[in-house]
């Protein structure tokens, strides 16, 4: 159901420390960004034996979204679905906030679309399957 998801945080070199410290015995780390960078995405370590072992899927950033500051990630199992996706929560009243698209940034397959739901947190839908 969930891909991923984040927030933002109002001091994040403190919210940095709290995850790294609460979620070592998880086997959750910093996969992506850090404490100086202003985001971070903290995944499984590649030691664990999860499948999702490497890949980021809790985000923490400094507090200077233009959304509500949530930020959900659904997870679709094709592009097709992420186009359907945001055409109905368009349809649906909420506002674009990044057409469906490759953002390879992330991966060179991430293909995900966003929208601001009624009270402007960011959803998106995302899949990570090649076309």
């Amino acid at each position: 159901m969930f891909d991923h998801l984040g927030f933002d945080v109002s001091d994040f070199k403190r919210s940095v420390a709290f995850y790294d410290q609460a979620l070592a015995p998880l086997q959750i780390a910093i996969l992506m960004g850090g404490a100086d960078e202003g985001y971070a995405g903290y995944g499984k370590t590649a030691d664990s034996r999860s499948h999702q072992a490497g890949k980021p899927s809790f985000w923490l950033a400094q507090g200077s979204r233009p959304s509500g500051g949530l930020h959900v990630a659904f997870a679709a199992e094709s592009r097709a679905e992420v186009d359907a996706f945001h055409r109905a929560a368009l349809a649906a009243g909420g506002r674009d906030n990044g057409a469906p698209g490759i953002r390879a940034q992330y991966a060179p397959t991430y293909y995900g679309a966003f929208v601001l739901d009624p009270d402007g947190n960011n959803i998106e839908a995302v899949s990570h399957k090649p076309a």
